[in-house]
């Protein structure tokens, strides 16, 4: 509640002993007594202050006009309206008129008290901070608030404290420490003070809601809500307490892992420069060696081609010079030197024979290098991969074994099937997330990405945590599957549908099946009875996991994989099957 603030009041129990002799302090004191008591009966019970305007409402109490005018403004009591001291209803509302009697008699307790009292102390003046709360009573400077009433919704001062303690005393009236959540304090519908804590709608409530809304609630007072909570915040806080220790030494333990994996990392890496090196080193060897071994060769056999050259000069002209020799020697008509001369001039020995080669070019040697080249890349490539997924295996943070489908669902992703991948026997219906095979060929434009076999990629890729749920119904299965989108779309082959290669893993689920197949590897598993399944992947750790998903959430399948590239949901349905891809809420 809000009042005009009033002025603030000096405090006339307490006189000034400095200021006055010891022989007029007994007609001093009475006659302060006597000005406390008239003060005290024509204070305002809102303001504390002296009544300004008083008006007496239809009970007998008396306020200041603006202050009983503003408690009635600002009170919502559907025409009922009370005095704020013995809570006696009006109906309608009391017309206000100026009391001129205590009016007058006021005026008169204002010059007495400028006449005959002395100006006391000024109360010491309080620095106002941000975090002070002001008295509301207070005129001029405030002065910062000790206590706050919880019935008079107002705080004070320690000198319009005293004043409230001396008009209320024996009242009830409930003090607490200076605050300013006075208003939160208050009922907003009912405008009463929260006394009642209800613990079917976890609401702090007026008596007036305990009495309409609330009335077989389960509800108990504030106090007792306060000491069963605060026994709720103890174990909250021992529980956070025990967490902060556990933090800190996951912390400690996270960064002595860090630093560790670093070193092993940097191990890792000069090990492999220097492996790589020494690899490189004995190619360069090998390089060496082959080119040496073909130019070894190529003098040893062109030095014997060469030899074999000269011979056949020699031999070349020697058969010349005999065929020369033996033109001249036909053509004498001496028989005796004819004779005597033929036996020399004929070939004598054997005549050597030489093979030539018809394949005289190194083309076999650049063809088994060459094939070295295939093999050694391909060897490469395999024990990459492996090499590769040994890296990713390598986590400073496994990924967590989850147990509940709540802890799973906080991944969850909404997937939407992608109209250019279903095949043309597939139906598309409920804005891309159920799909069935009845059998029928349905007319979709012709699109690069659309499988020929009875199966469909999702629109949406991801790379880190992943989870989602598919149901189906029908007398076949269905492929539920993850895939990288670079798998073949077209032909009737192994190699397009989902498990059958090393771009998807697949799992296949019917009544009376269950199985689990990658890259043409096949593996039978116990039939799931359900027919709710939950996928959770984790690509950078390589895990891939299904579940069945009931009342509780069962593990049907995990594989271990290496993900090199975004992963795209894939759906298969058999005939007379019905898929449906379900949005979680997380």
């Amino acid at each position: 509640m809000e009042h005009s603030a009033a002025g603030s009041s000096p405090d006339f129990h307490r006189p000034d002993m400095s200021r006055n002799s010891d022989d007029d302090r007994p007609h001093r004191e009475m006659a302060e007594a006597s000005f406390s008591w008239a003060e005290d009966q024509f204070s305002c019970p809102v303001c504390l202050d002296l009544l300004k305007d008083p008006v007496t409402i239809p009970c007998g109490h008396s306020y200041c006009m603006s202050c009983i005018s503003d408690c009635w403004d600002q009170e919502d009591q559907k025409g009922v309206y009370r005095c704020p001291l013995c809570k006696q209803a009006f109906t309608p509302r009391p017309v206000l008129g100026k009391n001129v009697v205590f009016a007058g008699m006021v005026e008169k307790l204002k010059k007495t008290r400028l006449q005959s009292a002395p100006a006391p102390p000024a109360a010491p003046a309080v620095p106002h901070t941000g975090s002070d709360l002001q008295c509301d009573s207070c005129t001029g400077r405030k002065q910062k608030a000790v206590k706050s009433c919880l019935e008079c919704r107002s705080s004070y001062c320690q000198i319009h404290l005293e004043q409230h303690e001396s008009l209320f005393r024996g009242k009830g009236h409930n003090l607490m420490d200076a605050t300013g959540r006075l208003q939160e304090m208050i009922c907003t519908q009912h405008g009463k003070m929260l006394e009642i804590y209800c613990r079917t709608d976890h609401r702090c409530l007026c008596m007036l809601c305990l009495v309409d809304e609330h009335r077989n609630h389960d509800t108990i007072s504030i106090a007792a809500a306060r000491t069963e909570e605060q026994r709720h915040l103890e174990e909250t806080q021992r529980n956070i307490q025990t967490r902060i220790q556990q933090r800190e030494k996951d912390l400690q333990a996270l960064i002595e892992a860090v630093a560790s994996h670093k070193r092993s990392a940097q191990t890792a890496v000069e090990d492999s420069e220097r492996i790589f090196t020494e690899l490189i080193r004995s190619i360069e060897i090998c390089r060496s060696e082959v080119t040496q071994l073909i130019r070894d060769q190529e003098r040893s056999a062109v030095s014997r081609a060469e030899e074999r050259l000269e011979r056949l000069k020699q031999e070349i002209d020697d058969l010349r010079r005999r065929d020369t020799e033996l033109k001249k020697l036909s053509h004498t008509h001496d028989h005796v030197h004819f004779l005597q001369s033929l036996p020399s001039l004929y070939l004598s020995g054997s005549t050597d024979v030489f093979t030539i080669s018809s394949h005289l070019c190194f083309d076999d040697v650049v063809k088994s290098v060459s094939q070295l080249i295939d093999k050694l890349e391909q060897f490469c490539s395999e024990e990459t991969q492996k090499i590769y997924g040994a890296v990713k295996t390598i986590q400073v943070i496994q990924s967590p074994e989850y147990q509940t489908r709540e802890e799973f669902v906080q991944y969850f992703h909404p997937f939407t099937l992608d109209p250019n991948t279903v095949c043309q026997r597939l139906h598309l219906f409920e804005g891309n997330t159920v799909i069935t095979h009845t059998g029928n060929k349905y007319k979709y434009p012709d699109h690069q990405d659309r499988f020929d076999h009875a199966q469909a990629l999702c629109r949406e890729s991801f790379s880190g945590r992943c989870y989602w749920e598919v149901e189906y119904s029908g007398r076949e299965g269905v492929h539920i599957a993850v895939a990288y989108k670079s798998i073949k779309r077209k032909g009737m082959r192994n190699d397009s549908r989902f498990g059958y290669n090393n771009q998807s893993w697949r799992l296949y689920c019917s009544s009376s099946s269950c199985s689990f197949r990658h890259n043409n590897t096949h593996s039978v598993l116990p039939v799931v009875s359900g027919r709710r399944i939950g996928v959770y992947v984790d690509h950078s750790a390589g895990i891939l996991s299904f579940f069945s998903v009931s009342d509780t959430i069962t593990l049907i399948h995990r594989v271990q994989a290496t993900f090199t590239q975004p992963l795209y949901a894939g759906i298969g349905v058999q005939n007379d099957t019905t898929l449906k891809l379900f949005h979680l809420t997380v």
